[in-house]
């Protein structure tokens, strides 16, 4: 029988549970990327709260990515101290580090190009830009690293089929749409060998036009032949409101374990959990392998200790209002 708190072992990668706190935008950083007080505390309050693995918050790959502000970024070598001390926190808890790498829109002298307007040599960069975040990544001790291909960002939106209509290798068919995310993968695993790679990606992108649940097990199917080592399932428009514990948990579960069911690799799956009767039984109902949360750690970032403890349920209400606040926090924080 498996549960959240067994100990697993994946490519490159230890986790001492199967709780994976997702990535959170905080909203935190410099222009330039650099972080601070602020970002350090709210990284050391979640690992000593017993998550198996923390993926950070949106981390740009690209200096002129301007795309939002507060980005966390690995686009500068003067960075790496920073991120360094970042994952010595986080390691001093017993807990692993993953840097999601991203990109928010492609900048040319501050001026966004589209994706069908972008020149191979244009991708080529972009992809360039993924691994050398990599390469930093592993230079500041990051466990691993999440390439960001949902929520409807960069790279999100290259593989949908109802934003890129390129007619060269990088446009056409799902593979060809596909053929960035795989060329980052082989280049972070080229020169970055200890990573432990995994990709975050839309189920659905649930618009007219976009992509499908057959295009993304298409696409995942493609990465795990590519090496990829893991696969975290989400969707696009994430946080769903008025999720309870025991009537609505794990919306994006079915997916997930249909993926699971047709891929060696460990599936991740996010979206909705709530209570630890539920999450145990979907790792054992199906062949899902790790489950990751984002607002029941917003709430309580101590919650993985609190169910070993005993507690039942999360205190998430799902309202949603931890994204209008500084940092994200949750609006009942200290309100008992």
């Amino acid at each position: 029988m498996k549960n959240i708190f067994d100990a697993v072992d994946l490519n490159n990668l230890h986790l001492k549970n199967r709780l994976i706190r997702s990535a959170t935008w905080e909203a935190l950083a410099e222009k330039d990327g650099s972080i601070g007080d602020d970002t350090y505390n709210i990284y050391h309050e979640l690992a000593k709260g017993g998550v198996g693995a923390i993926i950070t918050g949106f981390t740009s790959v690209s200096s002129d990515d301007f795309y939002f502000g507060g980005m966390m970024r690995l686009s500068d070598n003067k960075l790496i101290p920073q991120y360094k001390k970042l994952v010595e926190i986080i390691h001093a808890e017993d807990c692993a580090a993953i840097s999601q790498l991203a990109m928010g829109a492609f900048y040319k002298n501050y001026i966004e190009v589209g994706e069908n307007e972008m020149s191979a040599q244009d991708v080529q960069s972009v992809i360039k830009m993924f691994v050398d975040a990599a390469i930093r990544a592993e230079i500041c001790g990051f466990d691993g690293v999440q390439i960001h291909a949902a929520h409807f960002f960069f790279l999100s939106r290259f593989i949908s089929p109802k934003i890129n209509h390129r007619t060269d290798e990088f446009g056409g068919s799902t593979a060809a749409r596909a053929k960035i995310l795989l060329d980052i993968l082989l280049g972070i695993k080229k020169s970055a060998p200890k990573l432990h790679v995994t990709i975050k990606i839309n189920c659905s992108d649930f618009t007219y036009g976009g992509l499908e649940e057959d295009d993304s097990l298409e696409i995942c199917k493609m990465l795990e032949a590519a090496g990829i080592d893991s696969i975290e399932v989400s969707g696009n428009g994430t946080s769903v409101r008025g999720v309870k514990a025991g009537v609505n948990e794990g919306y994006f579960a079915d997916f997930a374990a249909q993926l699971a069911d047709e891929v060696k690799i460990p599936v991740i799956c996010v979206g909705g959990w709530r209570s630890r009767e539920v999450m145990d039984r979907i790792l054992n109902q199906t062949k899902i392998e790790l489950l990751s949360l984002s607002r029941p750690l917003i709430r309580e970032p101590d919650l993985p200790k609190k169910f070993l403890s005993g507690v039942k349920n999360s205190k998430c209400i799902s309202c949603n209002a931890c994204y209008s606040t500084p940092a994200h926090r949750c609006i009942f924080e200290g309100r008992g």
